[in-house]
């Protein structure tokens, strides 16, 4: 993903030209491709290019529409062919995404960012109006942050300058931090208070320090696809996964196909395979990565993913887990880490091999198979189906599908009646799920102040608007865009990752279907397990649903117990009141003897702490967590502050 970076000085001065100067070298690891630039009385912008398709190499960013306004595009156009037509002469020859874009934009106004198929982020500066648009498209899968005051607004990319360049002292933001602990946090927030980010299909509009945020497209509720036979969805379903995949093989160098032996991953690789080989235009090659453990009992991934590399006739890269050490639970004091999500600044073998792989196959791409769970049924459940039964109405075939669920489940079906009741009732009436139960190590005060963002922002079921489905649907979507969004970029291994199931197209195709074509009772996946038959080898269609690895904790646990039980000691989050280090410890103490504790929540809670002692050696420490408009400073004692970063 190329960078973009601006600032726009409100009362008229120009930008300083030190200012850019620092703000320049934090730019250029991640668009080693060349850089451009825009400056003009009072507003300043930077692009960093990271090329990925044969188109991108001819681009001169910022771009300059016909009427002056100065365009930063960030992204990929999969429907190019479709506006092309119908800009007609408004576009050149073999035009460029962002001349697309900018003509597009020409023509429409705002209107057209909704007609931009594809994964974007991108700014608009109107020197005519003195506004600025930033925009993204609906699944939020590249990053754009923007901070403001009544003196200016400065957007990037990344967070790196607009934390350490800002020349003030930031509070934490605890909504997202409780975010963390849970589903991960809103895709408006960052770790810091005054920061923001833009949400995925919506458009934040700034004029003169006020701004004003919209949806610009969302999922229509009413669109339904009725077929009389199951081939006939099984078709639509080829096809539409087929342009999805097809739409990420866009690329003038090879890509690199994450393949963890699961359905997810095998099926974006034998269709890629499968489009590649049936098309008479040029592919780049496919390359896959593929990480094992033969020691790990519940993680025996090796003999799926070799089926699928047997079927394409091709060896990928392994990374053996096995011979790896355990992680570590600590930043490099060295190593500013925006967000949890930055790493340590200490890579893992793994990590170093994957960077080896890259650089020696010159991937720029990859094709990851998050979301394929969420959307195509991974999760084996009926309250779905009988959520929309019982929102409708349609009490007899309520009742028989009650019976053939509950005989399936091997549960009472007044049992499966109340669990899809429930989903209309608040939470204050039938309980929290046990999955959004907050840890109990988090303390009594900092749950009660974070209760939506601990439980996962969930909301119960509304019995007069779309179908429950439908709701459900985007209650998940909106689940992945914040996981995606705590995706940052790494400056180690610049790299555009790629996500076939979260395809606009593919996702208002499955979201349009009755839900008994995704899950049927004793057949999760049923879709795609039945559409996919000659494509994705039987041994992979066919497989269980893949075991979760919780051992790995249990080992590197127990190799860090000293360090563990040391940190615990003096936590940065136990001294902001979020985390209770003495149950904490008990959680750690169960977890190294085996017992059952919520490991993800653990994990995390180790990396927040992690991050938290980061920013405070990397001095940022005069960054505070906001409470109640209070805010508590993150303490220096017992730490040897050293950084070699500049404010």
């Amino acid at each position: 993903m190329s960078v973009q970076f601006g600032r726009w000085n409100f009362d008229g001065k120009p930008v300083d030209r030190d200012y850019l100067e620092k703000v320049s070298p934090l730019l250029a690891p991640y668009g080693p491709d060349g850089a451009g630039s825009y400056s003009m009385e009072n507003i300043s912008i930077l692009y960093r290019a990271f090329h990925t398709t044969k188109e991108s190499h001819r681009e001169a960013q910022p771009h300059v529409t016909h009427a002056g306004a100065i365009l930063t595009w960030d992204g990929r156009l999969d429907n190019r062919a479709e506006l092309i037509c119908q800009l007609g002469e408004l576009v050149t020859n073999d035009p460029t995404d962002v001349e697309i874009v900018s003509a597009a934009y020409e023509y429409w106004w705002e209107d057209c960012f909704a007609m931009l198929i594809g994964d974007w982020a991108l700014s608009i500066w109107n020197p005519h109006t003195r506004s600025l648009i930033l925009a993204k498209d609906p699944i939020g899968t590249h990053h754009l942050y923007f901070s403001f005051d009544e003196k200016q607004v400065t957007w990037s990319t990344i967070l790196d300058p607009l934390v350490l360049l800002a020349g003030k002292s930031f509070a934490l933001c605890e909504e997202y931090i409780a975010g963390w602990f849970s589903f991960f946090p809103a895709t408006h927030l960052t770790p810091y208070v005054g920061i923001h980010s833009v949400p995925p299909s919506s458009c934040v509009r700034i004029r003169s320090g006020k701004h004003t945020v919209s949806k610009h497209w969302d999922f229509d509720p009413s669109k339904r696809i009725r077929y009389r036979t199951d081939g006939e969805y099984e078709e639509h379903f080829r096809a539409v996964f087929g342009e999805a995949v097809r739409r990420r093989l866009r690329s003038d160098s090879p890509i690199l196909a994450e393949l963890s032996g699961g359905m997810d991953s095998s099926s974006i690789v034998c269709m890629a395979d499968t489009i590649i080989a049936r098309s008479a235009a040029e592919f780049p090659r496919l390359d896959t990565l593929s990480y094992y453990n033969d020691s790990e009992p519940n993680w025996n991934e090796r003999p799926y993913f070799t089926k699928v590399e047997e079927k394409r006739g091709r060896t990928g890269t392994h990374i053996d887990m096995g011979s790896q050490e355990p992680f570590k639970f600590e930043f490099d004091s060295d190593h500013f880490a925006a967000t949890p999500g930055s790493g340590s600044g200490r890579p893992s073998e793994a990590s170093r091999q994957f960077a080896a792989c890259i650089a020696s196959q010159g991937n720029r791409v990859v094709l990851s198979g998050i979301g394929g769970d969420e959307v195509l049924g991974g999760v084996p459940t009926p309250m779905p189906e009988l959520e929309d039964l019982l929102a409708r109405g349609h009490i007899r075939t309520l009742a028989h599908r009650l019976k053939v669920w509950a005989l399936n489940r091997r549960k009472p079906w007044f049992y499966l009646f109340f669990e899809a009741a429930r989903g209309f009732l608040p939470p204050a009436l039938v309980g929290v799920s046990k999955y959004r139960r907050p840890a109990p190590w988090l303390t009594r005060s900092f749950v009660k102040r974070n209760c939506a963002a601990l439980q996962g922002y969930e909301n119960r079921l509304n019995v007069f608007g779309p179908l429950p489905t439908f709701q459900e649907n985007l209650s998940t979507l909106d689940m992945l865009r914040r996981q995606l969004e705590c995706d940052v970029l790494s400056p180690d291994v610049p790299r555009e990752k790629r996500y076939p199931y979260l395809d606009r197209d593919l996702l208002e195709f499955l979201y349009s279907i009755p839900r008994e074509q995704l899950v049927r009772p004793g057949q999760r996946r049923s879709l795609m397990r039945r559409a996919l038959v000659g494509i994705v080898p039987e041994e992979l269609l066919n497989r269980k649903r893949k075991a979760y690895v919780a051992r790995a904790l249990i080992v590197a646990i127990s190799a860090e117990w000293t360090h563990l039980a040391e940190l615990t000691q003096h936590m940065v989050s136990s001294s902001l009141q979020i985390v209770d280090a003495d149950k904490f410890s008990e959680a750690l103490q169960k977890a190294r003897h085996g017992q059952e504790v919520p490991t993800v929540t653990v994990m995390r809670t180790l990396g927040i702490e992690s991050w938290l002692q980061g920013l405070r050696n990397c001095k940022i420490s005069s960054v505070a967590a906001s409470r109640n408009g209070r805010h508590a400073a993150i303490p220096h004692t017992k730490w040897k502050p050293s950084t070699k970063l500049s404010r």
